[in-house]
């Protein structure tokens, strides 16, 4: 057996998901398992959410302290519509 042919991320999807599912089964029955109060999730999006706006911020390269006027105009740009100061030829 080849060494990349070990493990769980080799197999598929699938099984992967049946292997995950009797362990989070497992976890309740013996009363170990997390359960999110609303609190905690409410935090776990938040920190999300920033996570994946930094990242967004790091591959444009803004510094994410633009204007609403700048995002205004990003946002319609990015939808299809024009800037408002580019000419036609």
């Amino acid at each position: 057996m080849a060494k990349e042919d070990r493990g769980f991320a080799s197999m598929d999807r699938a099984k992967q998901r049946e292997i995950a599912s009797k362990g989070g089964k497992a976890a309740h029955q013996k009363g170990t398992a997390h359960e999110w109060t609303s609190d905690e999730a409410r935090e776990a999006g938040r920190k999300g959410g920033m996570a994946s706006h930094r990242r967004r911020r790091e591959m444009t390269g803004t510094s994410g302290e633009s204007s609403q006027a700048e995002g205004d105009a990003q946002m319609s740009n990015a939808s299809g519509g024009g800037d408002q100061n580019e000419q036609m030829p």
